[in-house]
């Protein structure tokens, strides 16, 4: 294949492209702020999943410890009913003796309850506690997330800029190149080759292998517009730059 000196540095000019605008794509696609983003996501679910495990919890405990104030009120009003009676003076002595007795075990029994009454509160309050600092924790989260996608998008709107740019300029390039010379250029390329690359210092650009000698002054002794191609990796291999 022939192709012009001029079409041939094109080539080469659209592989820096297209080198580029792959690592530009690469960029964009491994931000840090995106690393950073994934892990603090992790981090925020994890602290939701905690906080929503303590708020069922917290609603458990406080059915229970509705149930154990409604058992203190019952012993309590028990207690002032009888003390009621007791202090009226009425009944035979054996019901006040009755009543009195009764009157002691219901407080032995009150005091039984109210401790677990209060061993159930100091739970609710714990578990307050908590959600109270896993609210925060998502809260704060929540709000570097929120920075760092700012961030990430400010980050990609510049890149995107610069890929529109590489994508003007190549294309604007390409309508120079002879046709033949960009689809094989092309199709090296879509077989996951560089495409083109400069031959400097008998060193093919593409691989980054040495050419024999006999191979490299075969190829520099072809006249300028002749197309040259790598033996290793098969790209068009630009003379003279």
């Amino acid at each position: 294949m022939k192709a012009s000196p001029s079409d041939q540095r094109h080539i080469l000019d659209i592989q820096n492209f297209d080198f580029t605008t792959a690592t530009l794509k690469n960029k964009a696609a491994n931000l840090p702020e995106i690393a950073e983003i994934n892990t603090l996501t992790i981090r925020a679910n994890n602290a939701r999943d905690l906080r929503i495990g303590a708020q069922t919890e917290a609603s458990d405990v406080q059915r229970e410890l509705s149930r154990a104030e409604g058992d203190v009120e019952q012993v309590v009003s028990r207690i002032t009913r009888d003390e009621a009676r007791l202090n009226s003076g009425t009944g035979s002595p054996k019901d006040l003796e009755g009543l009195t007795h009764e009157v002691a075990t219901l407080n032995k029994r009150r005091a039984e309850l109210e401790e677990v009454e209060l061993e159930i509160m100091m739970r609710m309050e714990s578990l307050k506690e908590r959600i109270s600092t896993l609210e925060k924790e998502e809260s704060e989260l929540a709000a570097q997330i929120a920075d760092l996608e700012i961030k990430k998008e400010n980050a990609v709107t510049v890149i995107n800029s610069d890929l529109e740019k590489i994508a003007h300029e190549r294309s604007e390039t390409a309508k120079s190149v002879d046709t033949a010379l960009l689809e094989l250029y092309e199709k090296i390329r879509g077989g996951g080759g560089s495409g083109a690359a400069a031959l400097k210092g008998g060193q093919c650009g593409g691989c980054n292998l040495s050419i024999n000698a006999v191979e490299l002054k075969r190829m520099l002794d072809l006249s300028e517009d002749e197309v040259v191609r790598c033996e290793e990796c098969r790209c068009i291999l630009v003379r003279g730059v």
